[in-house]
């Protein structure tokens, strides 16, 4: 009888020496996930709670999508791969991601099959389409433009990436070289005695045989880049309040300075895009216009996102500087 309780008692302590020893890594797995997991405000104050820092995101805008190939985050997900790669190759795909759809109506379908930690998207994306990607995994949500000042926007909207990512040390590299790049730029233009220089930046595009124009006011971004360059923005018409882009006509130029420094980008893939070196040089008044008259009309590098993050913003400013000091 005793032989058979030492036996039992022996058995007895070694189930529970293997039950213990079965609940340890567990529990430790639990509190390294626990270590990790981080929890960042995005732009719509709401609080996005990640396990860890994501690795495997998709983007639904392509500002969003520069900023963490900025940021050494490769997204699996990309809306409008192809049309990033033509209107944004200052800052290149360095993979290939899955192609989610288009920027304002991305596939739930492919996006969920995607299996992402998180999905970056930005202000202009519809609520409900946000309220659908929830569903699918934790969305940080940017805002995509604020009139009131661009250039913070652009860097607060990095840095909430890099947070999310855990690429912060990255993000502090990027904002030191955009202002680097600035201080830079505006040497080079004082020094060709280029500082207050008018300059009106626009794009444009025909359709149905009429000519838009968009100016870049002030309150844009590419406005705010040209004032922090020591040029002085040329529009007098308004922009709207998020993005600070106007609207006019051919006969809209008219009531730019005579000695304006007229500056666009174009496309070469889409002939529409670009009326200032198309649709508009058989126009009278384009043609009559005094800075057309006089060679002050510069079309800048295919590629460079107008709406984009440090990296356009660089290349933007290198196009300017070489445009005006020729």
């Amino acid at each position: 009888m005793r032989r058979t309780l030492l036996t039992a008692a022996t058995f007895t302590a070694a189930a529970l020496t293997l039950t213990a020893c079965g609940t340890t890594e567990p529990a430790a797995d639990k509190a390294e996930k626990s270590s990790s997991a981080l929890t960042v405000t995005d732009g719509t104050g709401a609080k996005v709670k990640l396990d860890g820092p994501a690795t495997k995101v998709v983007a639904t805008e392509w500002n969003v999508v520069e900023s963490l190939v900025s940021l050494g985050v490769d997204p699996v997900g990309v809306a409008d791969v192809k049309g990033y790669g033509t209107w944004d190759s200052s800052v290149p795909l360095k993979n290939k991601p899955k192609d989610i759809g288009t920027r304002g109506e991305p596939s739930m379908d492919t996006v969920a099959s995607l299996s992402p930690d998180l999905i970056v998207a930005t202000s202009d994306l519809a609520p409900a389409a946000l309220k659908q990607l929830r569903r699918i995994a934790p969305v940080l949500a940017v805002t995509s433009a604020d009139g009131s000042g661009q250039i913070d926007q652009m860097l607060e909207n990095v840095d909430l990436i890099a947070e999310a990512t855990g690429t912060t040390d990255k993000a502090r590299t990027l904002r030191t070289g955009f202002e680097a790049k600035v201080a830079e730029g505006r040497k080079a233009l004082a020094a060709a005695g280029q500082d207050g220089t008018d300059i009106a930046f626009a794009d444009g595009w025909v359709a149905s045989n009429q000519v838009s124009v968009r100016p870049y006011t002030k309150t844009s971004l590419l406005g705010e880049v040209n004032e922090e360059l020591g040029l002085n923005n040329a529009w007098t018409v308004k922009g709207d309040k998020a993005y600070g882009l106007g609207s006019t006509d051919v006969e809209g130029l008219t009531k730019l300075p005579e000695d304006v420094q007229f500056a666009y980008l174009g496309n070469d893939e889409d002939e529409a895009a670009t009326p200032f070196d198309g649709a508009l040089t058989k126009n009278s008044v384009w043609k009559s216009l005094p800075f057309v008259k006089a060679g002050d009309v510069h079309r800048l590098p295919d590629g460079i996102w107008m709406f984009g993050g440090p990296g356009s913003m660089e290349a933007y400013i290198d196009a300017v500087v070489d445009a005006l000091t020729k």
